[in-house]
């Protein structure tokens, strides 16, 4: 915190400044190269932060030189006006046109094109910065922001409604401390940062409340008067109660925060009656009763919004409302205290997926797939083709508005309205596209994909309002961008029930960020149905108990059971924990709704394993369904078939799926290959990414496809060139690109994979014996102690290094 954030006399001195910056600023006519770098030095001086240097390293300066790379093998020069490396490029103007008028922003949109040009010109090894910044000198600042430097779009931030700083605004701390981070601490200004260790001790909190639910932890110690209520709830109630109960606990918590609900309203209910659980459970049961319908709540002693939806349903069921321990209650009292407007449902509905599966638990504290990782296979597959389209609705529209501006009257309007007329129909397309994660999990995917989709139809609300629109309450239904465009499947019921939740989470959190608690209509919750809870790839009539030939039930081991080895004590698995082998009736494909984007991350499971983590009943139907698929592919080339077939077949424009990094190896490699000769081709892939596996947290290598429509077609393929580890599993990589056309086993250049053997070979030359995989490679030392006298006696001598580095060589 500044000093004059604390200080009284500071504070004071600061606004005095600001408003003397403001008045010698406010409305310079001079021309931007009289008056750019000037503003810049004294803005630095109101921030309090250094001025432009010139260095040999080039890390903060004006005039810093970029080489422009285009696609015909030319190179061109260009300088951005100021560059502060790993913060921000800054574009500045002085345009003529004023505020508010089309050409004010068509120069402004220039601009930032301009200034996202001289991010991606930067060299790769600087890394792209976070924001850009877009100013008109004496009149306006524009911040846009990309986190992910992954040289995706910039989007307006924080949002596409507050992004255009007048100014004015210099005059309010807040706006000033803004522009300050930017200068000191971009990465403090990211809301997936911000919000992460808010999200990670709410899940905490929660799977200690789960495992006391269920018996699997103890309450802590209560006093004698409580020892009837203890004694109540160490009682072990199932897992889906104690999920349901808690999924209706956090709701209720995120909706006071966000003021749906009385604010502080749950958390007075917990800390009134924590002595009194009996009570609670009952005034908990009414509250939510209300929820559901609306209405007068006694609970609350006041009325309560509609919520409506599946979260609120079944008041008179069993373990709707569970008695709690005093301890309990506390429990749920600290995560009612955490700030719910900063959970980031990107990582929150794998959390709290672990948080309430008691399998799982023990990966709550590891690490979690991170957002940029997810942003990273979204934006190309699903925003990229979108943003293409506004660009070019957008030049449409300020064409029109252009030509316009040379007329009058009613021919001035018709021409103002036909340029409105190509963004509405921009805004109706960006409202009917549906995206599908057919392995949805928690919905860290589709999240992702509500809020960049978000962002994009704030961009076109505000371009409506800058041609007149007066009308920009589009409604909760009809023309804005709902849940009901995001599908999923997702096998396991908790997880579908969770995904639901995130979503509405998340959709809430942007919509009251930019339009404010009074725009949410009743009922607040809708059960759309866009999550289904079903097997993606497989669907059958009927299951039948598999038996041999004694016509005894066949069993397998769970898959997830494990005990302590009695020697060693590691975990090895418990033979004891058998489930049915199943016989697949009528199996067959699932079916998928359809969709415009397909994009996710199906479960990683190797062909070897198949059987024991799934059974044989479902591995042999699975692969009877699905011919096409070699039997040696691993499970996830299930997804990626179908969901290539959907392109392929013009029912989808892109998909984008997660896949191991063995993709590329012959056995996977077809079913890519297929996809590519039926008239497909990779937009995007990068063969070897680290990833952290969502359901339990652990670090895997993956790649990453994106399969578009059209053969033949120039992709772009990303390599990486540097790791470096951070927090909770997430690694910053540094990408290389390259364009071309990529083979099936993501590669440009010669297609090597291709090549065939030659015919006049066959029968005349053989490969021999292949030494493959790790177990092969012997150091030089260890072939010295290996080999008998007097070869032993040569150690590292040359020819033990030459086999040694022959036979390393074969295993790689």
């Amino acid at each position: 915190m500044t000093e004059a954030a604390t200080d009284p006399a500071a504070r004071a001195a600061d606004n005095a400044a600001a408003a003397a910056f403001i008045a010698r600023w406010q409305g310079v006519a001079a021309s931007e190269l009289a008056t750019a770098q000037s503003f810049v030095i004294e803005l630095c001086a109101l921030l309090g932060v250094d001025t432009p240097h010139a260095t040999p390293e080039q890390d903060y300066m004006f005039e810093r030189p970029v080489t422009f790379q285009h696609g015909d093998g030319s190179t061109s020069s260009g300088r951005i006006d100021c560059y502060r490396r790993g913060h921000f490029v800054l574009e500045a103007k002085k345009l003529r046109a004023a505020g508010h008028t089309k050409g004010f922003d068509d120069g402004m949109l220039r601009a930032r094109s301009q200034a996202e040009g001289y991010a991606r010109a930067l060299p790769a090894a600087e890394g792209r910065p976070p924001f850009l910044l877009v100013l008109d000198v004496g009149n306006v600042i524009e911040v846009y922001a990309e986190f992910s430097r992954s040289g995706a779009t910039y989007t307006p931030f924080p949002d596409p409604r507050s992004h255009r700083l007048p100014l004015a605004d210099l005059a309010r701390p807040e706006v000033r401390q803004r522009l300050r981070s930017i200068w000191l601490a971009p990465d403090s200004l990211n809301p997936a940062l911000i919000s992460a260790e808010v999200t990670r001790g709410v899940a905490d909190l929660l799977a200690r409340l789960a495992r006391s639910l269920e018996g699997s932890g103890k309450p802590a110690p209560e006093s004698a008067s409580n020892r009837l209520q203890t004694l109540a709830g160490q009682v072990a109630v199932a897992p889906e109660k104690v999920a349901n109960f808690l999924t209706r606990c956090l709701f209720s918590m995120f909706a006071e925060d966000v003021e749906l609900l009385p604010a502080g309203s749950f958390l007075k209910l917990l800390q009134t009656w924590r002595d009194d659980p009996p009570t609670l459970q009952q005034m908990l049961r009414i509250l939510w009763s209300d929820m559901d319908s609306g209405g007068f709540c006694a609970a609350l002693a006041g009325r309560v919004l509609h919520f409506n939806g599946k979260l609120f349903k079944g008041a008179g069921e069993d373990g709707y409302s569970l008695l709690l321990t005093p301890a309990q209650i506390d429990l749920l009292i600290e995560a009612a205290r955490a700030n719910w407007r900063e959970v980031e449902p990107a990582i929150f509905g794998t959390l709290l997926e672990r948080a309430l599966d008691p399998t799982e638990r023990h990966a709550l504290g590891a690490h979690y797939t991170p957002r940029a990782y997810v942003e990273r296979l979204v934006l190309p597959t699903v925003i990229a083709p979108l943003r293409t389209r506004w660009q070019d609705a957008r030049a449409a529209a300020l064409v029109l508005a252009h030509e316009a501006a040379e007329l009058s009257g009613r021919a001035r309007e018709a021409k103002l309205e036909q340029a409105r007329a190509e963004l509405r129909t921009f805004h109706q397309y960006l409202c009917r596209v549906r995206v599908l994660d057919p392995a949805c999990g928690s919905a860290n995917f589709l999240y992702v994909t509500l809020e960049h989709l978000k962002r994009l139809e704030g961009e076109v609300v505000n371009a409506l309002q800058e041609l007149g629109q007066t009308q920009d309450q589009l409604g909760f239904e009809g023309q804005t961008v709902t849940l009901q465009q995001l599908l999923g499947i997702e096998l396991n019921a908790r997880a579908a029930a969770l995904a639901e939740l995130v979503l509405w989470i998340g959709w809430l959190q942007w919509h009251i960020r930019t339009r404010g608690r009074a725009s949410v209509a009743e009922p607040i919750v809708h059960a759309y149905g866009n999550i289904e809870c079903r097997d993606a790839v497989l669907a059958w009539d009927a299951l039948e108990p598999a038996r041999d030939a004694a016509g005894q039930p066949i069993t397998r081991w769970d898959g997830r059971s494990f005990k302590p080895h009695p020697v060693t004590g590691e975990p090895v698995p418990d033979e004891a924990a058998q489930v049915p082998q199943w016989r697949y009736v009528g199996a067959r494909k699932a079916v998928w709704p359809q969709a415009d984007f397909i994009v996710g991350n199906p479960p990683f499971i190797g062909a070897a394993a198949m059987r024991a983590a799934l059974g044989d009943g479902y591995v042999e139907a699975l692969r009877g369904a699905w011919p096409e698929v070699p039997d040696s592919a691993d499970f996830v080339m299930f997804w990626w078939q179908h969901a290539a077939a959907q392109v392929a077949g013009g029912a989808a424009q892109r998909m984008g799926l997660i896949t191991t990094n063995s993709l590329r190896q012959t056995f996977n490699r077809r079913v890519v290959q297929a996809a590519l000769d039926a008239g497909t081709h990779l937009a995007l892939a990068v063969p070897d990414h680290p990833w952290v596996d969502s359901a339990n947290g652990a670090a895997v290598r993956i790649a990453m496809t994106v399969l578009a429509g059209g053969a033949q077609e120039v992709g772009q393929l990303l390599t990486v060139t540097h790791e470096q580890a951070r927090e909770f599993g997430e690694v910053d990589v540094q990408l290389r690109a390259q364009d071309g056309l990529i083979h099936a086993d993501l590669s440009v250049g010669a297609n090597v994979a291709a090549a065939q053997p030659l015919r006049a070979m066959q029968g005349i030359s053989s490969p021999g014996v292949k030494l493959h995989g790790a177990g092969f490679i012997v150091t030089p030392e260890q072939a010295a102690a290996l080999l008998p006298p007097p070869l032993g006696r040569v150690g590292v001598g040359a020819s033990v290094r030459r086999s040694s580095a022959t036979t390393a060589m074969a295993a790689t």
